[in-house]
């Protein structure tokens, strides 16, 4: 981990920050440990500034070590420098062997489509345009990160919001590749090798316009650890300075630099009474401007603290109704992700009148409109290689779970 230090006093900015500015520069001022407020303070008489810390000397014997190769197989991240990268393609912390030598990762734009057109396109819409209730992964521009919704200091304040994407936002494509390969494809994360990974990487970031070393982009482009690093990300000058400098002192300083620069805190004049009618209108209120998830997707989240959540081996998926297990199985690997949560859009189990609205059409029509896709549901959804009377088997399960 980086620990950034204070060098120098800010002082000479007071003049120009606001309040919370102004106290956060007196403590680095005072303790000379801090440069965006944060203050560390040494433990003395078990206390940590106010709080009391447990300097009690305990020993765990848990478990055991964890093995270099179980190290090794769980260590997926990936650095920004690159560091992490894959060379290989791998497989139980094994290097895969292609005629006697270990198989290089890598993977084309155009395998990336296929892929993405597979696994990602029923969720994130054709070339990353966006799904109902999934991020928009394509598009929007630099130069509108400017704007901000609801800013106090426009009149009347901004309704619309940068697009911020993986072309237009993100500083490193190696967040990318660590995400897709951690988590994605949403329905069973850690499946897609590293010669995938750099595919469907290569692929979204044609899609968003990105350059490797300064040219565009083709289907025909191969990406791969040898010039993973030769991408340039557009906003990769848009975040908190560098702080993983060589020098260590370069990146405090790199730091400091942008906090003692007044312009970047918020400016004009201070409003101490009936703020939200002098900026919005006669009887607008705070409450006019937050933004509010109209579906509630945690149902437990007011639970008691007392409530336990520890973890439980999953139990296999069951139905109320006595259908055949296995076709409950394969609603929960191929189509729980979009049908068991409303927000998305796709007709969820248990909801009778949605469900009952779907069969006005026929049944025929509703077999048909799942097998070669409607909407944003690709045909046959997730599962595009499933035969097609075990796919009717889980739409009628559906259907008799809403009855």
């Amino acid at each position: 981990m980086f620990k950034l230090e204070n060098t120098k006093k800010l002082s000479s900015v007071l003049a120009g920050l606001g309040l919370s500015a102004i106290l956060a520069t007196s403590l680095v001022a005072k303790n000379e440990m801090s440069i965006d407020g944060a203050v560390k303070y040494p433990t003395k008489d078990g206390k940590y500034g106010p709080y009391h810390v447990n300097d009690q000397k305990v020993k765990y014997n848990n478990g055991r070590a964890a093995t270099k190769l179980e190290v090794k197989v769980w260590n997926l991240d990936v650095r920004p420098d690159g560091e992490g990268l894959p060379k290989y393609d791998m497989k139980h912390g094994k290097p895969v062997m292609e005629n006697g030598k270990p198989k290089i990762a890598q993977g084309s734009v155009e395998w990336g489509e296929e892929l993405y057109d597979a696994q990602c396109a029923m969720c994130h819409g054709e070339f990353g345009a966006g799904g109902k209730g999934y991020p928009t992964l394509a598009g929007g521009d630099v130069a509108d990160l400017h704007i901000q919704r609801l800013n106090p200091a426009d009149n009347p304040p901004n309704p619309d919001v940068a697009l911020k994407t993986i072309g237009s936002y993100w500083p490193y494509a190696s967040t990318l590749y660590w995400y897709i390969q951690e988590s994605m494809p949403f329905t069973a994360p850690k499946t897609l090798s590293n010669s995938e990974t750099y595919a469907i990487t290569a692929f979204l970031l044609s899609a968003n316009g990105i350059t490797v070393d300064g040219e565009e982009i083709d289907e025909e482009f191969v990406l791969s650890k040898a010039n993973f690093n030769k991408i340039e990300m557009p906003n990769v000058n848009g975040f908190y300075p560098e702080v993983d400098t060589k020098d260590p002192h370069q990146g405090p300083k790199n730091m400091q630099k942008l906090l003692s620069d007044p312009t970047i805190y918020g400016k004009g004049t201070r409003c101490m009474s009936n703020c939200f009618e002098k900026q919005f209108g006669k009887g607008k209120k705070a409450e006019d401007l937050l933004l509010r998830i109209k579906i509630d997707l945690a149902e437990n989240i007011n639970e008691p603290l007392s409530t336990e959540r520890s973890w439980k081996e999953p139990a296999k998926a069951a139905s109320a109704s006595g259908a055949d297990p296995v076709v409950v199985e394969n609603y929960a690997t191929y189509c729980s992700a979009c049908h068991s949560n409303k927000a998305i859009g796709a007709p969820v189990p248990g909801d009778k009148a949605t469900w009952e609205e779907v069969l006005e059409k026929g049944i025929d029509a509703v077999y048909e409109n799942g097998i070669n896709g409607i909407n944003a549901m690709p045909p046959m959804g997730t599962a595009m290689n499933m035969p097609v009377e075990d796919f009717k088997k889980i739409v009628d399960y559906m259907i008799n779970e809403s009855k």
